[in-house]
């Protein structure tokens, strides 16, 4: 393989964007008394609530790749900090769902904040159809993480 070819590069520097949101994630975690998993954790919360996906403690589970006792002991942490809250479906009484709290939400824009602003900004001076292509180009990237994940 060709590891100074374009695709390798590309490669590289996703890489290196992947690093510094790590890094980002773990001063953000360190700051707040949080773990690297309560802050993936709630990135899958708020994606969720963002597509209508219904959270519960065994989906979660599953994003994170996390057993059962695992789970429950990371909502039952985020709960006590005041990040999530657990509630019953009210279509179906047995199952809990998860949801984010105000408070989580505010933490992370107030650290997230100025990043994603600057992301924001540096993708308005892309024209629509690279937009596009860059969306294209990461979703692929993802589905094959999650390919290789199982």
């Amino acid at each position: 393989m060709d590891d100074q070819g374009p695709a390798m590069r590309l490669v590289h520097l996703l890489r290196a964007v992947t690093v510094e949101f790590d890094q980002l994630g773990a001063e953000f975690a360190a700051r707040n008394g949080l773990h690297p998993t309560d802050v993936r954790a709630l990135i899958h919360l708020l994606d969720a609530a963002r597509v209508g996906t219904r959270a519960t403690p065994g989906w979660l589970g599953e994003q994170l790749r996390l057993n059962s006792a695992g789970t429950t002991a990371l909502v039952d942490r985020l709960e006590r900090l005041g990040l999530v809250r657990r509630s019953r479906d009210t279509a179906d009484r047995r199952r809990v769902l998860l949801e984010v709290q105000e408070k989580a939400t505010e933490l992370g824009w107030t650290f997230f904040g100025p990043v994603i602003g600057e992301v924001v900004a540096a993708a308005e001076g892309f024209e629509a159809g690279e937009l596009e292509t860059v969306r294209r180009f990461l979703t692929a990237v993802l589905e094959s993480a999650e390919r290789a994940a199982l």
